[in-house]
């Protein structure tokens, strides 16, 4: 079947469904009321210098001063050494988005994406995609390359690069360099803090990024940006506009193409495997943990064999879900034990080679002393977790809440101390979730409360009250 790409744009966002042989494989999601930043250029100015850390940070106009290492710094500042001072103005990219309590982060090693070719106007490299494999089509790009690129700067071969004429890559580089010519014009007359340049929304950059030979078609369910889509394609590429198609049925585009009952299952920490097993992911600030399970799963032979092939399937649903969750940075995995290395081997390659179909850079670094697989992801924007929920209000992102005895108790415990305090005053009401006040409900556990206290304790359940909360106040004498 191929690949297919599924978009759904309403007033308040668009969402983007990448279907790989009918099975969702990959998705984004852009807000209207707060976009994105990541690719905006900006003319910044340094607020603040942090020798220790050898940092900076830059004001570039948002509501969060943003982030700049040093080893991000790209040409001028890297050839000449020029300080890195307060109150200096300097040309930014965002690299990163803002994620947590932390700004986004940035680099000055600029990068212009076109359709075929991005253009590095601050550093002088030239590169050729990694998922080209074959050598002698890298070579011929790789050469291309050479003669289009703008003197004195770099340029990175897309993807979709594969089999386009030197015409063809020649029109996107002058293109760019005529773009870059007039951001450093405009960025020479305007004041820091400014926006210089404000990469395309989500449906252009699903064209530029992830309209390759391989996708067979694109279905909108918005007219205008199906003919934005079409008209674009029609200067750049034509022959790719017969794959573009409208989708004009009543159900939800998402509904239709069984897109949306597995968004939904996103959040969900275990994922059940086809063989009987499942995993479990946890997230973490630092990192995430990965946990592989035999469950149902006992196989029809030894043990050894039967851990080895949940295994091997565990290791493509990971690299499935690592890519649709979209989840960066440091990833642990714990696969179940196996005693031979062939098998621990052989595992490994399998993740590995279910990453390549990941666009977003990954590294498995290895296994541990503790038979555990280390990999690293790439992480730029916000993960589809932060993306679509917040912190949980009762648990506070702990994952649970205290249980309803344990409530029970520090409610007593907080009676005594008033009671000691002299501040309780006559006959006292109590209001707790249900949960909790059943644990007041056994026989004779008021009774004995009220006798303790020299007083009568009257506990009411409240549904709207979250598990944790309750409220103590005076009774009805």
């Amino acid at each position: 079947m191929g690949k297919t790409i599924i978009v759904n744009i309403v007033p308040e966002e668009t969402r983007m469904a990448l279907l790989e042989d009918g099975r969702l494989a990959e998705t984004a999601i852009e807000r209207t009321a707060s976009g994105h930043i990541v690719g905006n250029i900006y003319k910044g100015r340094i607020q603040n210098v942090l020798p220790g850390m050898q940092a900076v940070f830059v004001d570039i106009g948002r509501d969060r001063n943003a982030f700049l290492h040093v080893g991000d710094l790209a040409g001028g500042h890297a050839r000449t050494k020029e300080p890195l001072s307060i109150g200096r103005e300097i040309i930014v990219q965002v690299a990163k988005d803002a994620l947590g309590t932390k700004g986004p982060r940035l680099t000055s090693q600029l990068t212009l994406p076109g359709r075929y070719v991005v253009l590095m106007p601050t550093v002088d490299f030239l590169g050729v995609s990694r998922r080209i494999p074959e050598e002698e089509e890298r070579k011929r790009l790789k050469e291309v390359a050479e003669r289009v690129r703008p003197a004195g700067m770099g340029m990175i071969v897309r993807t979709a690069a594969a089999g386009r004429s030197e015409d063809d890559l020649r029109r996107d580089a002058a293109y760019l360099e005529n773009l870059w010519n007039t951001l450093a014009a405009r960025a020479k007359r305007v004041q820091a803090p400014t926006l210089l340049y404000r990469d395309v929304d989500l449906v252009i950059r699903i064209v530029r990024d992830y309209f390759s030979a391989d996708v067979g078609q694109i279905v909108f369910d918005s007219r205008e940006a199906f003919n934005r889509v079409k008209d674009l394609l029609s200067f750049a590429s034509p022959e790719l506009t017969s794959r573009l198609a409208l989708y004009e049925g009543q159900e939800d585009v998402f509904g239709h193409f069984g897109v949306e009952a597995e968004l939904n299952r996103l959040d969900e920490r275990r994922i059940e495997l086809d063989c009987g097993g499942y995993i479990v992911i946890d997230r973490t600030e630092a990192l995430t943990v990965v946990d592989v399970n035999t469950g149902k799963f006992v196989g029809q032979t030894r043990l050894t064999d039967t851990a080895f092939q949940a295994n091997l399937e565990a290791a493509g649903e990971i690299a499935r879900q690592i890519r649709l969750r979209d989840i960066g940075g440091i990833i642990i995995i714990d696969f179940i034990d196996m005693d031979q290395e062939e098998q621990r081997k052989a595992v490994l390659a399998a993740l590995s080679e279910h990453l390549k179909k990941d666009r977003t850079r990954t590294n498995v670094v290895g296994i541990t002393g503790l038979g555990l697989v280390e990999m690293t992801r790439k992480k730029a924007r916000k993960d589809l977790d932060s993306a679509l929920s917040v912190e949980c209000p009762c648990c506070a992102g702990r994952g649970a809440v205290r249980s309803p005895e344990t409530v029970a108790i520090a409610i007593r415990r907080q009676l005594r101390q008033l009671s000691r305090t002299r501040q309780l005053q006559g006959p006292v009401l109590v209001q707790a979730h249900p949960r909790v006040a059943e644990v007041f409900q056994r026989p004779g556990e008021t009774e004995r409360l009220a006798q303790e206290l020299a007083r009568t304790v009257t506990v009411e359940a409240v549904p709207t009250l979250q598990d944790e909360v309750y409220c103590i106040l005076k009774g009805k004498d």
